[in-house]
Order: C-alpha cells, then sequence, then structure tokens
C-alpha cells in the first residue's frame, strides 16, 4: 500500500506526477481519452477527477505485482496506461502533495475505482461530515494499452 488516507481536493482533481514537475493543464491531462475520471495524456502524469469539488477524499493507492481482481465494490472503474519516470512520486492537488513510492520506474496499467460521484458532485465535505465519495487507485506493471471505461 501506497497510501491509504484522505487527501485535500479542490476545484476535484488529484495529481500523480515527480515530485518537481509543473502542474499540467487539467484539460491537457485528459485530452485524447474517453474514460473522462482518469488522464494519462501527459507524460509522467496522472490526473484524477473527484466528484468532491472542496474537502478531504478518503484515497488508497496500491502498487501490485499483477493485474488485480475487480471488486463490485466499485461503481466507476476505469483504466489507462501511465509511463512513470521514476518511482517518487507525489499525490497533489493545487499546493498539497503527499509523496508516494513505485517499486521503480517504468509503464504500468493504473485502474482507478471511484464510489460517491454523483453523491459527492461539485459539493463541499466540511470537517466532521462524513465522505460521499471514496477511490482506490492501483498499479501494476503492464505494457501501454488504450485507456477503458471498465464499469460505469
Amino acid at each position: 500500500m501506497l497510501f491509504d488516507g484522505e487527501i485535500w481536493v479542490s476545484y476535484g482533481f488529484i495529481f500523480v506526477l515527480a515530485p518537481d514537475d509543473d502542474q499540467p493543464d487539467l484539460m491537457a491531462a485528459r485530452g485524447g481519452q474517453v474514460n473522462g475520471l482518469c488522464g494519462a495524456a501527459v507524460p509522467g502524469v496522472l490526473s484524477l477527477v473527484t466528484g468532491l469539488h472542496t474537502g478531504d477524499v478518503p484515497l488508497v493507492v496500491e502498487a501490485l505485482d499483477t493485474e488485480p481482481a475487480l471488486d463490485d465494490a466499485w461503481e466507476d472503474v476505469v483504466e489507462v496506461s501511465f509511463e512513470a519516470d521514476e518511482a517518487d512520486l507525489v499525490l497533489r492537488s493545487f499546493q498539497d502533495a503527499t509523496a508516494v513510492a513505485l517499486p521503480g520506474p517504468g509503464i504500468y496499467r493504473a485502474r482507478y475505482c471511484a464510489t460517491g460521484l454523483d453523491a459527492a458532485h461539485d459539493g463541499t465535505r466540511m470537517a466532521g461530515e462524513p465522505a460521499r465519495d471514496r477511490y482506490l487507485l492501483q498499479l501494476w506493471p503492464a505494457p501501454a494499452a488504450s485507456d477503458a471505461v471498465i464499469r460505469s
């Protein structure tokens, strides 16, 4: 497990990128991809969309050796290929950053799972309120492939 906790979002996004990289344009990060939730159009960057506009969202990030079984608990599931130029990355939403480390650089398949997108859509979560949405990002080594909507 690389991360298991809550991460602050603002404007409903989280980037996964190298610590020294600049945040790309939100639209460029998802350009040309069909899934709408997880973009990998900018090399070395994952762009994750959340339903919640502002506040803390529960997120788990896992690095795995092989493709995991698909869990029926997730309402929305998408996949993209992600090329990590380095193992040390951060989860970033504007100025906030949390370190995560992959086993090494390389090409990974990224499965992004969400539950509660509609319930949290464009909302704000204040301190002490229960979470309306939650997320899982799973990464495993795999050849590059097109993005895919697994469940919507």
